[in-house]
C-alpha cells in the first residue's frame, strides 16, 4: 500500500513543502511514482520519516539526521536504544526547565500585590522591595520566609495601610521610650519589643524569641533597616534589639 504526498502531510503533521524538500536533498525519497509522476509513499517510507520528525524534534540539522539513519554499521535496535537515551535526556531537561517555570510563576504570586500607584500611596518613596531583597538573602527558603511571601501576595491596599498604620503607632510609643531614657531591660521597653513581634506574627509569619533575636540583629547591622527605625529616633535600632534580646530572655525563663 502507498500513499500520496498529501496523505503523508496530514498523517505526519508537517507540510507537503517539507515533503518536496526531503525528498530534493535526499533525504526522505519515496519508493514510488504513480503514472503522472506523483510521489507515493510506502509504509517504509512512513518509517523513515519517523525517525527523520523524531531527530529534528531534539534538534538534529537535517544533514546529522541523514547521515545517522543512513549509517551502514546501525540496525534498528540501535537508533531504538540512541532514540531512548536521547528522549530521557530530554525528558529530564524538561523536567529541570517545567521546575524553573513553576518556581518563576511561584515568585510571580509571591510578593507585594500592588500597582506601582498603589505601592507609592502606601510606602511613599520607601521602595519595600529594598528591604525585600535583604530578608530574602538571609531567610529565602525557610519556612518563615514562605510563609511571609504566600501572606503579603493575598493583602490589599488596606491591609498594607492597617499594617503601616500599627507600625507608626508603635514607632510613636518607642520613640516616645527612648527619648526619656527608659533602659531596654524594663518592661516598658519589653513590652513594646513584645508587641514588636507580635506584630510580625499577626501579619507575616509565627515569630519565635530566637527568630526575633536575629532580626534585632539586622536592624542594626543592615543599612536599610538601621535607616528605617532609626528615623524614628536616634539610637533607636541598638535599644531595639537590647529590648528584643532582654524579652527573649523574660520568655524563655
Amino acid at each position: 500500500m502507498s500513499y500520496s504526498v498529501g496523505q503523508v502531510a496530514g498523517f505526519a503533521g508537517v507540510t507537503v513543502r517539507t515533503l518536496h524538500h526531503y525528498d530534493d536533498i535526499g533525504l526522505l525519497t519515496p519508493s514510488e511514482r504513480s503514472h503522472a509522476g506523483h510521489r507515493r509513499y510506502s509504509d517504509a517510507d512512513l518509517d523513515r520519516l519517523q525517525q527523520i520528525l523524531f531527530y529534528r524534534e531534539l534538534g538534529f540539522p537535517l544533514d546529522e539526521v541523514a547521515a545517522l539513519l543512513d549509517d551502514p554499521d546501525a540496525d534498528p535496535r540501535a537508533h531504538l536504544r540512541r532514540q531512548h537515551e536521547l528522549l530521557t535526556a530530554r525528558i529530564e531537561k524538561l523536567r529541570e526547565m517545567a521546575e524553573a517555570v513553576e518556581h518563576a510563576m511561584e515568585a510571580r504570586t509571591m510578593g507585594i500585590n500592588l500597582t506601582p500607584e498603589e505601592k507609592f500611596e502606601v510606602f511613599g518613596d520607601k521602595d519595600p522591595e529594598d528591604y525585600a531583597e535583604e530578608a530574602e538573602r538571609r531567610w529565602g527558603g525557610t519556612h518563615s520566609y514562605e510563609e511571609s511571601q504566600r501572606r503579603v501576595a493575598r493583602y490589599t491596599k488596606d491591609d498594607w495601610k492597617q499594617i503601616q498604620s500599627e507600625v507608626a503607632e508603635w514607632g510613636k510609643a518607642y520613640a516616645a521610650l527612648v527619648g526619656a531614657g527608659e533602659p531596654p531591660t524594663s518592661e516598658r521597653s519589653m513590652d513594646l519589643a513584645e508587641a514588636h513581634r507580635q506584630h510580625i506574627s499577626k501579619w507575616f509569619f509565627d515569630c519565635h524569641v530566637k527568630t526575633h533575636q536575629g532580626l534585632a540583629e539586622m536592624y542594626v547591622s543592615d543599612e536599610r533597616f538601621r535607616a528605617f527605625y532609626e528615623a524614628m529616633h536616634p539610637g533607636l535600632p541598638e535599644h531595639l534589639r537590647a529590648a528584643i534580646t532582654a524579652n527573649a530572655a523574660r520568655r524563655t525563663a
